[in-house]
């Protein structure tokens, strides 16, 4: 089978995942803001905002806006089950909920 020259990146967010992205891109363009590294993550999650708050129903991402908005939310399932691990019931129960819409949203839209 022959491999794909071009992919879409068009993605339909409904309002929910919409928020959800929206905010993960606010707090990680605001932690990596402060470090000149980051620069350009921080631009990608800038873009990545202002798409998402013009029309949720259609993103079109850049192929580098997906990529590093996938990595980063992988890194943050990663970090959160290892802190799911170690914590106690309360913290857990919150962080389950977070850790689910995280790795919903990498299967439904970002699953490769």
């Amino acid at each position: 089978m022959a491999k794909k020259l071009f992919k879409n990146y068009d993605f339909e967010f409904d309002k929910n995942e919409a928020k959800i992205i929206s905010s993960f891109c606010k707090q990680a363009g605001k932690q990596m803001m402060s470090d000149e590294r980051f620069v350009s993550d921080v631009r990608a999650f800038n873009s990545i905002i202002e798409k998402i708050n013009n029309d949720p129903s259609n993103v079109k991402m850049s192929k580098d806006e997906k990529t590093r908005l996938v990595r980063q939310l992988k890194e943050n399932v990663k970090h959160i089950e290892k802190e799911m691990g170690k914590t106690n019931f309360i913290k857990r129960w919150l962080m389950k909920s977070m850790h689910k819409q995280y790795t919903s949203l990498l299967t439904n839209h970002f699953s490769e």
